[in-house]
């Protein structure tokens, strides 16, 4: 399809760049009113997944996968969470391994690849409930699982599963990587491996013997936490062969189903692979929105207590 045109184009005044538009929201957005109902399921190695639902007796579910080192109560996640209740749709928020505030019991954690506990999570939706339709969204790290799931299955996937549609998503998961490399982005390097290296100390208080603590203090760079411990622990050589195996669009050219896209053109940690045009522009399923303003994850709208973001994944995924 044709790149869609954006009409997203006046944040809030006082979010002046690409920056602010990620850090603010992330920081003090505030959703209330969302009220979660948990279920743990088993996964097939063994280990479990918490998922949170919020039902409104549908028979149209919205599944969103969250972002890197987020859960079910990221503000992107009910405010999605928040808009198709209130249009009479069920969510259901899964929580990735290690995330919503439960350690899972194998020696790994979560990453961008992982599709299989997306799988899993829908094939647990399949078998015991009955949904006329299922629809995903998927936020950053989440909307790359998405797509690299929907791209795997192509066009085996559940006939329930109708559209899809993700936001601040690396779609090429190298150049995304990369971007954290750059001096401007030192904040979100910072946060993220500050965060990460917790749940290493965590899974090393599990499994002692796998885990070099010693070594994870003198980590300062994704490329050396992800070689010596993502790598390693999920069965990659190191972060290049990480990133490259399971960037989303080894897959995209796949997806059987129609699916929006919309990625911010001054998001500070999306790189220039991230934006599929020529995919885009061959694929009849694809659509991609490339507004100028949002940063990551923000696209904050005045005086509105939903993201454009929001709104435009819903606008996309009813229409459908």
């Amino acid at each position: 399809m044709p790149i869609v045109p954006s009409v997203y184009t006046n944040p809030p005044s006082y979010l002046f760049n690409g920056h602010l538009e990620t850090i603010i929201p992330s920081l003090f957005r505030k959703v209330t009113g969302v009220n979660y109902r948990r279920e743990k399921i088993p996964t097939p190695d063994d280990d479990f997944l918490n998922l949170d639902w919020s039902q409104v007796d549908s028979e149209q579910l919205l599944i969103v996968s969250h972002g890197l080192e987020g859960d079910s109560y990221r503000h992107y996640a009910m405010g999605l969470v928040k808009f198709f209740n209130e249009k009479g749709w069920d969510v259901l928020v899964w929580n990735n391994r290690t995330c919503g505030g439960e350690m899972n019991k194998n020696p790994i954690l979560y990453h961008h690849g992982a599709s299989y506990d997306l799988d899993t999570v829908i094939q647990h939706v399949l078998s015991k409930h009955v949904y006329s339709a299922i629809h995903l969204s998927g936020i950053s790290m989440g909307g790359a699982q998405t797509l690299k799931y929907l791209g795997e299955k192509g066009v085996n996937l559940p006939h329930q599963i109708k559209g899809a549609a993700v936001y601040s998503t690396p779609c090429n998961l190298p150049s995304s990587a990369a971007t954290l490399k750059l001096p401007a982005n030192k904040f979100y390097k910072k946060r993220f491996l500050n965060k990460l290296k917790a749940k290493i100390r965590a899974k090393a208080a599990q499994f002692p013997e796998l885990i070099d603590l010693e070594l994870l203090e003198r980590v300062n760079t994704f490329d050396e936490f992800d070689t010596f411990f993502t790598a390693k622990l999920h069965g990659f050589k190191d972060a290049v062969d990480f990133y490259q195996s399971v960037s989303p669009d080894n897959w995209m050219q796949e997806i059987s189903i129609p699916h929006l896209v919309i990625n911010a053109v001054n998001d500070p940690l999306l790189g220039p692979e991230c934006y599929p045009e020529q995919l885009a522009i061959k694929s009849n399923k694809l659509f991609l929105e490339m507004p100028k303003r949002g940063g990551h994850t923000g696209f904050l709208i005045p005086k509105n207590k939903f993201s454009y973001a929001e709104c435009r994944v819903w606008e996309f995924l009813n229409g459908l």
